[in-house]
């Protein structure tokens, strides 16, 4: 494939050097009378041609879009600026030149600017669900923690993320390498992270977009991120505690699923009573041991033989721990 475009651009490339031989015959000049200059533009031409069709290889529709509107937006100023007074007199061939000089030279400092810009360009933005006027519509784009963890699922069913989600393409190309890793924990992630995913774009109540957008690939995932959510004014949504301060340095919004679940943490006092089930046996004869939903210990005293049951219990005493919270309590017949 490559070897067949290769021969074509050459192809195209002589062509334009022997269309502008004929139209230098056409115009009536004969001899060598300025034929380097006729040959000179058309291989400039040919070579402009084929630079852009390589420029514009993998193009996404917003790179495409801002081109476009690069080169009108170049093409524009170029028509301004020949048509003022300073090109009203002087020699006609000399103003021709420098008119087509300055068409091109305007159409790529138009290209080249709107092309750098490509993702803060807002004329076309094919991953964002466009909305009546005065509703306001959240986005929140997901890092690879986000969908790794696998909770976001979860909270999307729940009706409590109302909001666009959106996935940048090289975080899903990442999603995909750790997938592909000889590492066996590394590729069970990578395919939970795939597995979560596709269990969002099948929620009918969510709507999951994916980001084509085309960053510096020697930049830092972490930098990619907060670039695009800055772009969309977008909130990021990651498990990664030293991403999310990054982000807030830089000013972006971010919502913590690890936070979330320590909000959601139940608050336990001396006095509180409430069901809970005993696995195991505790340290102290007759302890007996169970757990609250958020991973706190329970310890009931008198409880050894409630072992396998659910039993109704007492607070009696609350004590921080590594794990959380442990919690001393007694039973209530």
């Amino acid at each position: 494939m490559k070897k067949t475009i290769f021969i074509i651009r050459i192809f195209f490339f002589v062509l334009c050097v022997v269309g502008a031989w004929l139209i230098r015959y056409a115009a009536g000049y004969e001899g060598t009378e300025k034929l380097g200059l006729y040959l000179f533009f058309g291989a400039l031409l040919g070579a402009l041609t084929i630079l852009v069709d390589i420029f514009l290889k993998g193009f996404s529709l917003r790179g495409l879009t801002a081109l476009t509107f690069g080169l009108g937006m170049g093409a524009l100023i170029a028509l301004l600026i020949s048509t003022s007074p300073l090109f009203e007199q002087g020699d006609p061939e000399t103003i021709f030149l420098v008119r087509l000089s300055l068409y091109v030279i305007s159409m790529y400092l138009g290209a080249v600017i709107a092309l750098r810009g490509r993702d803060e360009f807002n004329l076309v933005i094919p991953y964002i669900k466009f909305v009546p006027q005065k509703v306001d519509v959240a986005v929140v784009v997901l890092d690879t923690s986000a969908l790794i963890d696998g909770r976001v699922v979860g909270i999307c069913k729940s009706g409590f993320l109302a909001a666009e989600l959106v996935v940048p393409r090289f975080v899903m190309d990442e999603l995909q390498r750790i997938a592909d890793s000889h590492d066996t924990q590394r590729q069970a992630k990578g395919r939970k992270g795939l597995q979560v995913l596709s269990e969002l774009r099948k929620l009918p109540f969510v709507t999951v977009s994916i980001h084509e957008s085309e960053l510096n690939p020697r930049q830092k995932v972490e930098e990619k991120l907060i670039f695009v959510a800055q772009s969309l004014k977008a909130k990021l949504l990651t498990t990664d505690y030293n991403l999310a301060k990054l982000a807030e340095f830089q000013g972006v919004s971010w919502l913590n699923i690890n936070d979330l679940s320590r909000a959601l943490n139940t608050e336990v006092a001396v006095g509180d009573t409430f069901d809970v089930e005993l696995v195991k046996s505790g340290k102290e004869p007759n302890q007996a041991v169970g757990y609250l939903s958020d991973g706190s210990m329970v310890v009931v005293n008198d409880a050894a033989e409630m072992v396998g049951k659910s039993v109704h219990i007492e607070v009696i005493s609350v004590m921080p721990s590594a794990g959380g919270k442990l919690i001393f309590a007694r039973l209530i017949h």
